[in-house]
Parts: C-alpha cells; sequence; structure tokens
C-alpha cells in the first residue's frame, strides 16, 4: 500500500531558515503559521487590521491560491515595503490541493 503524503506547506522564516509545516483543510495559513510557531505575532487575529501576517508567494504558488480581495489589496497598499507576490495569509484559506505551497515570511511591518 502506498504510503499517504500529508499536505505540506514550505516556509522560509525571517531568518532564512527553511520549514515544511503540516498544513489541515480549512485553516487559514496565518492560523498553520503560528500553531507552528514559525514566528507570526497576527495581532488582529485576522480581522485585516495589522498586517503582520505578510507573506510572499513564490511565482507558482501565487497562481495556486485565490486572488486578494480589494480589502486584502487596501491593507497591502498601506506597508512600507510590498514585494509582487504578497499576500496577507490570514486571507488564505489552506485546502489540501495547495500542498507543496512555498512562501516566505515578510521582514517586520
Amino acid at each position: 500500500m502506498p504510503q499517504q503524503t500529508l499536505p505540506t506547506l514550505h516556509v522560509e522564516d525571517r531568518h532564512g531558515v527553511l520549514h515544511e509545516l503540516e498544513a489541515v483543510e480549512g485553516w487559514r495559513l496565518m492560523e498553520i503559521l503560528r500553531d507552528h510557531g514559525v514566528g507570526l505575532d497576527n495581532t488582529c487575529g485576522g480581522a485585516l487590521a495589522c498586517a503582520e501576517c505578510h507573506v510572499v508567494l513564490d511565482a507558482e504558488s501565487a497562481r495556486r491560491v485565490p486572488p486578494p480581495s480589494e480589502e486584502e489589496i487596501e491593507k497591502l497598499d498601506e506597508l512600507p515595503m510590498l514585494y509582487e507576490h504578497s499576500r496577507l495569509s490570514c486571507q488564505i484559506i489552506w485546502s489540501d490541493d495547495m500542498s507543496g505551497l512555498r512562501l516566505k515570511l515578510a521582514q517586520e511591518t
């Protein structure tokens, strides 16, 4: 019987350390990062108020997640530094077909 692989999220933290995290269907990326202790404060708890959960997806991963809402784009525009594939991890709901997603935590916002 083939071994079933768990859905995984590949994360580079703010120190350049790579992490492979087990992800849970229906959870926000922010919650997955927080529960694995990978450096997110998420002060507002996902209410689109703080942007502390700013992450940068690689190009392939950016194509695999739903596009940002107008509200997310407005909050991202308030950040001092944006990248081509900047997103707020509180706005991306994990589904197992995202397994293999790659992102890095943005530097402190």
